[in-house]
């Protein structure tokens, strides 16, 4: 049949699990970053935010999704510590 797919291979699985690997590494770090901002950052309401897309939002969204989601959420936290440490 023409239009039948190759069975995945190891290399496509291996792939898959490094960049899965890389991302739940990199939100354990944003994780600790969010953490280590302190009380300040606690009453701003982007904490929260921040903690909903590393949470809930990270684990709903597909794989190819979940960077952008990190990256969303490493510029909300980048902008909380600007903003904490201002005030």
């Amino acid at each position: 049949m023409p239009h039948r797919r190759s069975p995945p291979t190891k290399t496509r699985a291996a792939s898959f699990r490094s960049r899965y690997d890389a991302l739940e590494q990199r939100r354990d770090e944003l994780i600790g970053k969010l953490s280590a901002l302190g009380e300040k950052a606690l009453a701003h309401p982007g904490h929260g935010r921040a903690r909903t897309l590393l949470n809930a939002t990270f684990r709903k969204a597909s794989l190819a999704q979940r960077a952008a989601v990190l990256e969303a959420a490493d510029w909300l936290i980048t902008l909380l510590d600007r903003t904490t440490t201002m005030l």
